[in-house]
């Protein structure tokens, strides 16, 4: 496609030449067998790999990939963790694989995660996002090695009245949406475990919910930053549902880090860690749909798009934002980059897999860039 290539920063490198380890959140994942759900997923897969630099025994159990082109694939997560292909809604299988792992933390990502596909098939949308996690926390409180267990939901689990100010862990949930209201209940699952099972426990529970997470790696369907770079490489015009649609855009390690953060205090601290927690841009730092592309277009330098009149469109949001007052109050977590500095990790991320790099070393890379780039900017919890 010949895009203009565009780089951050480059990253931190030892004399051998190899990347460096990352020791952050108090070492506490180095020797640790972290167990995802989701590996293969675009968030799941990012995940594997910042645990796996930190030191982690990685174990992932999810449905397979579902092209080429996905992160878990083209990063060769495959040879890097332990991983068993499953699916969230066979209990006996995934309650076997818990107890073979004997894990020491769980992060829960497998999910039915489009607003448009939870339209096409809501029944399957269900089942994964509430029996899933159903399953999920009957594994973590059977086996006693597990110390921690975080399930992984969305911001779209808040009932959306479109309004002006961030949404606060504590508002009410709801959903309009079959996918919406899937995670909803699947926050209220949560809830109950936390309350009739893990009250008075050694196993402490929480649930994280995040905005529009973008980055490289990401080729689902009916997601625009996915979209915008299928249109380059198939030189179409990109047909946009909703331009004006304001989403709390973030780069996947923003709330990737947080749930770490959360990870590490929950095994240190416990039970005062446990609870709701959204992490979000900066209040003043959403945008909407058609900033986004158009920012992708200077960065690629070619591109189009035009607005999409006359196809039938479900319920969407049209405002949506996260209050992350909590977090940055409490976990002392705040976002690490602006909207230009997102917009230029993204679409790094996306150059990567076009150049044919050595994409997992790219991952690791654009990591440490970030971790650099917050600890330039004084980010307490990145030292």
């Amino acid at each position: 496609m010949n895009w203009k290539k565009c780089g951050a920063a480059a990253a931190l490198r030892g004399k051998s030449g190899m990347i460096k380890k990352m020791q952050l959140f108090n070492d506490i994942y180095n020797g640790k067998k972290v167990l995802l759900t989701g590996d293969s997923g675009f968030k799941g897969s990012w995940l594997a790999i910042w645990l796996r630099e930190a030191g982690a025994d990685v174990y992932g159990y999810s449905l397979p990939p579902k092209s080429s082109q996905d992160n878990f694939v083209t990063c060769n997560l495959a040879s890097r963790i332990t991983h068993q292909d499953g699916d969230i809604r066979d209990q006996k299988m995934f309650q076997a694989f818990v107890e073979k792992v004997q894990p020491d933390i769980m992060f829960h990502l497998a999910a039915q995660p489009l607003v448009l596909e939870s339209y096409e098939d809501p029944r399957y949308t269900f089942e994964t996002n509430v029996m899933g996690t159903v399953n999920f926390f009957e594994a973590a409180r059977s086996i006693h090695s597990v110390k921690a267990a975080i399930n992984i939901t969305t911001d779209k689990c808040y009932q959306n009245n479109e309004w002006i100010w961030g949404y606060k862990e504590t508002d009410p949930l709801g959903g309009k949406d079959p996918y919406s209201a899937s995670k909803a209940a699947s926050e209220i699952v949560t809830g109950a475990y936390s309350h009739s099972f893990f009250r008075n426990g050694e196993t402490h529970i929480a649930s994280v919910r995040a905005g529009n997470v973008i980055g490289g790696g990401d080729w689902a369907d009916y997601r625009i930053v996915p979209d915008f770079f299928r249109s380059l490489k198939e030189q179409k015009e990109l047909y946009l549902r909703f331009p004006q649609a304001t989403r709390p855009w973030q780069f996947v390690l923003e709330p990737l880090a947080g749930y770490l953060l959360l990870g590490q205090k929950l095994l240190e601290d416990g039970k005062e860690f446990s609870g709701s927690w959204n992490f979000g841009p900066a209040g003043f730092d959403e945008h909407p749909v058609e900033e986004l592309v158009r920012e992708l277009i200077v960065l690629a330098g070619k591109g189009s798009y035009a607005v999409d009149l006359e196809s039938e469109k479900k319920h969407e949001a049209t405002l949506l934002k996260l209050d992350i007052s909590k977090a940055q109050r409490f976990l002392q977590w705040m976002p690490v980059l602006n909207f230009k500095e997102t917009m230029q990790f993204v679409f790094d991320g996306y150059i990567a897999e076009e150049n044919n790099d050595d994409v997992y070393t790219k991952r690791v890379e654009q990591i440490q860039n970030y971790i650099q780039t917050g600890r330039t900017k004084g980010i307490r919890f990145l030292g």
